[in-house]
């Protein structure tokens, strides 16, 4: 196995085992829930903002170790940001992971979420990874409907 893909497994074993912010925000300003029948992964996002700044992002849910990781990696990177900053990395997050974006290559703000990049080599699985990505740009757009992207 290549150190990489060490790397890949250890992070997302740590995140799975240990999720980061995995609560609710009792007073959110912005939540929405996901669901992807497919594999089973079911999560609510939770969003406090101050103005157009995330203030406190969690979620609370159940799914495969790549949805939880996912999520609890999303809500590290997106507090403290904008909600401009956030969509930027949602547009970024979902063609790496789609395989329509070279993350080496290309300018992004990706940082430590370029080890999801070796999701798009199992299609059926860039869902797990995609699910909160969505449910968090449902929710800053203020839709609490249920999304299974």
């Amino acid at each position: 196995m290549s150190e990489l893909s060490d790397l890949y497994q250890e992070v997302i074993l740590d995140h799975n085992k240990n999720p980061r912010n995995f609560r609710e925000i009792p007073d959110a300003e912005k939540k929405a829930v996901g669901n992807n029948p497919l594999c089973g992964d079911a999560l609510q996002v939770f969003v406090a903002m101050d103005g157009d700044t995330i203030t406190d992002v969690a979620f609370k849910g159940s799914g495969c170790a790549i949805s939880k990781a996912s999520a609890s990696m999303m809500t590290q990177t997106a507090k403290g940001k904008t909600r401009e900053e956030v969509e930027t990395l949602f547009a970024e997050f979902q063609r790496m992971v789609r395989g329509e974006m070279d993350e080496e290559a290309e300018e992004n703000h990706l940082g430590r979420l370029k080890i999801f990049a070796g999701v798009r080599e199992f299609p059926a699985r860039v869902k797990c990874a995609s699910l909160s990505w969505h449910t968090l740009h449902a929710a800053l757009k203020g839709d609490e409907a249920v999304t299974t992207e």
